[in-house]
C-alpha cells in the first residue's frame, strides 16, 4: 500500500508537463537538477536555526536592547487565588459578567477585585518588551541577510530583467549552487518559524501566520520538486525586500526611537504595497500563470503552484488592510499619545498595532509608583481607569 501511495504521489503527470519524466531531470553532462531528497537537509538545518537564534538573542539581541535602553514596564501581579486561578487555566481568561459575579461569591472577593485580578493575570502571561525586541532583532537580521543574498543570487540572471526567461527551456533547467543554498536556507528558516510559533509572541493574526508559514513551506518545496526554481528565487527575494524593514521598525518602536520608527514604517508600507500588491500579482503571478501556457499545456503542478500563490496573495491583502487601518486611524485623529513628528507622517508609536495583544491597565500613576517601591499591591486597592488600555 505504501509503495502504491508513493508511486501515485510521484506520478510524473502531477509534477511535470506532458512527455516529460523524472529521467529527463537526472544529472548528466555536468548539469545538476533539483531533487526531492535535497530537502531532507532542511529539517536538521531548521533545528540548527533554533540554536543559532537562541545564541543570537542571548548574546547579541539582549546586549543590544540594553544599549538602546529597552526597559520593561512594571507589571502588577495578581494576588494568588486558587479559585480564580483554576477558572483562568481551565475555562477562560476573559470571563463574562455572569462568571465574574459567580467567581466573586466563590472567592470572597468583590466583583471589581475579580475583574482586576483577571486583568493583572492576563498581563502576567503577555510577553515582555525584551522578548518582543529579541524576536524582532532575530527576524530583522535574517531577513536583511536573506534579501542581500537573494539579490546576489538573481541580480545577474537574465530572468531578473526578462520574466519570459524564467521558462526558457523549462523544465530542463540546470540548478546553480547559489540557488541550492538560497532554497535550503530559506526553507529551513520557515521550518524554524513554524516550530517556534507556539512560544513566540502571539498576535491577532496568529492563525494567518500559521497559514502563511505552511503555505510558504509548501510553495518553496513544490517549486523545488517541479523545478520552478527561477520563479521561486524571484518570489522569495520579493518577500524579503520588505520584511526586514518591518522588523527594524518594531525594534526602534520598542526602544522608543519614535521618529526613526515612523520613517522606517513609512518606507516599509510603501515597499510592502508596491511589492506585494503590485509587482507580485501583476508581474510575478502573470509570469507564472500566462507564460507557461505558451510552452506546454496546463498540468496539476501548474494549477497547484498558482493556487498557493493565490493563498499568499490573499494574506498580503489582509495584512495590507491592517497597515491601511493604522494609517487611517492617524488621518482621522484616532491615534493616541500625542502628535506626529511634524512631517505629516503617521506617528506609528501612538497608533495601536492592529496585530498586537495589548497590555491592559487598571492603575493610576500613584499605584505604579507604590508598586515600584513596595511590590505588588493587594486586591483591595481602588480601581482607576478601568477601560483605558495602553498601546503595545
Amino acid at each position: 500500500m505504501f509503495q502504491t501511495l508513493y508511486s501515485c504521489f510521484w506520478w510524473e503527470r502531477l509534477w511535470l508537463p506532458e512527455n516529460l519524466t523524472w529521467a529527463d531531470l537526472e544529472d548528466r553532462d555536468g548539469r545538476v537538477y533539483a531533487k526531492a531528497s535535497d530537502l531532507y537537509v532542511t529539517l536538521p538545518l531548521a533545528f540548527l536555526f533554533l540554536i543559532v537564534r537562541h545564541l543570537f538573542e542571548t548574546y547579541v539581541a539582549t546586549p543590544l536592547a540594553g544599549l538602546l535602553n529597552v526597559k520593561e514596564k512594571i507589571r502588577l501581579k495578581a494576588t494568588p487565588n486558587a479559585v480564580l486561578e483554576k477558572f483562568y487555566a481551565a475555562t477562560t481568561k476573559h470571563p463574562k459578567q455572569a462568571d465574574v459575579e459567580m467567581l466573586s461569591k466563590k472567592s470572597g472577593c468583590t466583583v471589581r477585585q475579580v475583574e482586576r485580578w483577571f486583568r493583572r493575570r492576563r498581563n502576567q502571561d503577555r510577553p515582555s518588551l525584551l522578548k518582543k525586541f529579541r524576536e524582532a532583532s532575530w527576524r530583522f537580521t535574517f531577513y536583511l541577510l536573506a534579501f542581500i543574498a537573494g539579490m546576489a543570487v538573481i541580480v545577474d540572471k537574465p530572468w531578473f530583467y526578462d520574466l519570459r526567461e524564467v521558462w526558457k527551456g523549462y523544465p530542463i533547467q540546470s540548478m546553480l549552487p547559489s540557488q541550492y543554498w538560497y532554497y535550503m536556507i530559506e526553507l529551513s528558516f520557515y521550518w524554524s518559524l513554524l516550530f517556534s510559533i507556539a512560544s513566540d509572541v502571539k498576535r491577532k493574526d496568529f492563525k494567518e501566520q500559521i497559514i502563511h508559514h505552511v503555505a510558504t513551506i509548501i510553495l518553496i518545496s513544490f517549486s523545488w520538486f517541479a523545478n520552478y526554481i527561477r520563479a521561486g528565487t524571484l518570489i522569495m527575494a520579493l518577500h524579503d525586500s520588505s520584511d526586514y524593514l518591518l522588523e527594524s521598525a518594531k525594534m526602534f518602536n520598542y526602544a522608543g526611537w519614535r521618529n526613526t520608527c515612523n520613517n522606517i514604517f513609512i518606507v516599509f508600507a510603501a515597499v510592502f504595497i508596491v511589492t506585494r500588491l503590485v509587482i507580485l500579482p501583476f508581474w510575478i503571478m502573470h509570469c507564472t500563470v500566462v507564460y507557461p501556457l505558451e510552452l506546454y499545456p496546463a498540468f496539476f503542478g501548474y494549477y497547484f503552484f498558482n493556487f498557493m500563490m493565490v493563498v499568499l496573495q490573499s494574506l498580503h491583502i489582509f495584512w495590507a488592510y491592517l497597515i491601511i487601518r493604522m494609517a487611517q486611524k492617524f488621518i482621522t485623529g484616532k491615534a493616541r499619545g500625542g502628535p506626529g513628528n511634524g512631517s505629516g507622517l503617521p506617528a506609528l508609536w501612538v497608533v495601536e498595532d492592529e496585530r498586537s495583544d495589548r497590555e491592559e491597565t487598571d492603575n493610576s500613576e500613584e499605584e505604579e509608583e507604590a508598586a515600584a517601591k513596595n511590590g505588588p499591591l493587594s486586591n483591595g486597592h481602588p480601581v482607576l481607569n478601568n477601560n483605558h488600555r495602553k498601546t503595545d
